[in-house]
């Protein structure tokens, strides 16, 4: 009985220490299973010039990294080390005991610490929502602003914390967009005198056997051509001699007048164009041609962008163009006009319903010439026979008025249209009256219209 029970006791233990070596082999692939899943590790960022105190979980003897030119390791104890940023970048550390078995790993991540600048943005706008993150020396700024005036804000400010605006990258949001309504008036008054003056003398006297031939035709140099064949002569069949007076003047006067209104989104941009676009040829190296269009007339393009307090700061561009036969050129058959162009471009800050006046471009060319006789043009006098004068003067001005606001969508029935009071006149009217519309009309024709001023023929 004592035997059977020692060998039992003795089968017992073998048992439980084959059941023992099996567990801890079960758990070592267990738990290298699950460091080799693990490979990651615990994710750290550090600030671009700081540092970091690492707390190690047990004895540490050496440690590994990644790129030591990004990250300097110190193991000042066996359970503490210390983490040294120099550079931008990714790399990862790992720390080991003295068996050669792993204790700690760590993915570590340097980048500016946007900290200072995140408070910045607290302070100077306060009550934002607005991130900052990066992506190595890049700033990405997300979030929602209330305004355009707060995300260009934020964009300048952390353009100057990294004194490359071009290293800032903005996706923020703006929970409502203002839009703005430029109304440009644009007036030009243009005004050009010509006068033209002179006398064409012709004279033959016969003096015994000799003949006297006097002839004298003054050009006008300036216009390069007579304004009029008109003329007045005088003359003496007898002796042949005769002169031709030629006199003409011309004025004329040029208004030009646009009030273009447009539409935009705070900080994006809007043109206008009313005008033309002119065909000009244009010859290729192979002999062909081909036609190029130029725009010409008056141009209106800004950007808006809606600052605090509704004021607009506005980017303002105005061009007025015209085509002056004057500089035109000839190459081979093709005949290319040139074109005189007023262009104005400023950026400015207004209020919401202010206005601001462009004004003094003001352009006046003053031209005259005298052609004549050498010496008998000079005559007092007398000198007005052999000479011609031609006199060319043009004046213009331009002055372009803008004037921002700061609109919201309306109902349709609040907006009305040129042609909501137009209505074409019966046969009865057009026949009987010559009327091509019916006055105050309506197209229901309930509404009447009520007429308020003088009543009666105005004549101005």
């Amino acid at each position: 009985m004592g035997k059977s029970m020692t060998n039992l006791i003795a089968k017992t233990k073998w048992v439980f220490s084959i059941l023992v070596v099996s567990l801890l082999v079960l758990l070592q692939q267990t738990t290298g299973a699950t460091a080799g899943q693990n490979q990651g590790g615990q994710f750290v960022r550090i600030g671009l010039n700081k540092s970091i105190v690492v707390r190690l979980p047990a004895n540490a003897q050496d440690v590994l990294i990644g790129n030591p030119e990004i990250v300097e390791a110190v193991v000042r104890t066996q359970r503490t080390a210390y983490l040294f940023a120099k550079k931008p970048g990714q790399t990862n550390a790992f720390f080991f005991d003295k068996n050669g078995r792993q204790i700690l790993n760590l993915d570590i991540e340097v980048a500016r610490d946007m900290k200072a600048l995140q408070k910045l943005l607290q302070r100077v706008i306060p009550g934002n929502t607005i991130t900052v993150e990066t992506v190595g020396e890049n700033i990405v700024l997300g979030g929602v602003a209330k305004s355009p005036a707060q995300a260009k804000l934020a964009f300048d400010l952390a353009a100057k914390y990294t004194d490359d605006p071009k290293k800032v990258l903005s996706t923020i949001s703006v929970a409502g967009k203002e839009q703005v309504m430029l109304k440009v008036k644009v007036a030009e008054m243009q005004r050009e005198v010509l006068k033209q003056f002179g006398v064409d003398a012709s004279a033959v006297e016969s003096i015994g056997n000799a003949t006297l031939r006097l002839f004298s035709s003054n050009p006008f140099s300036v216009a390069g051509t007579t304004l009029s064949n008109s003329s007045f002569g005088i003359g003496n069949a007898a002796n042949t001699t005769g002169a031709v007076l030629r006199a003409m003047e011309k004025d004329g006067y040029i208004k030009t007048l646009a009030e273009p209104n447009l539409t935009a989104i705070s900080g994006e941009s809007a043109k206008f164009l009313a005008g033309g676009e002119f065909p000009i040829a244009t010859s290729q190296s192979g002999g062909e041609t081909t036609i190029e269009y130029k725009p010409f007339g008056i141009a209106v393009g800004f950007t808006p962008v809606v600052m605090s307090h509704g004021r607009i700061s506005l980017k303002l561009n105005t061009e007025v163009s015209d085509i002056s036969p004057e500089n035109s050129i000839t190459v081979g058959t093709l005949s290319v006009p040139a074109f005189e162009v007023r262009r104005a471009e400023t950026t400015v800050e207004l209020p919401s319903g202010g206005s601001l006046a462009m004004a003094g471009l003001i352009k006046e060319k003053t031209k005259q010439a005298i052609n004549g006789i050498p010496g008998a043009k000079n005559l007092p006098i007398l000198g007005a026979l052999f000479r011609s004068r031609d006199y060319s003067s043009q004046r213009s001005e331009l002055v372009i008025i803008v004037t921002p606001y700061i609109v919201n969508p309306v109902s349709e029935r609040q907006l009305v249209t040129p042609i909501d009071k137009a209505v074409v006149a019966t046969d009865t009217q057009t026949i009987l009256f010559g009327r091509l519309n019916r006055v105050f009309g309506s197209r229901s024709g309930t509404n009447k219209g009520v007429y308020h001023g003088n009543v009666g023929f105005i004549v101005e």
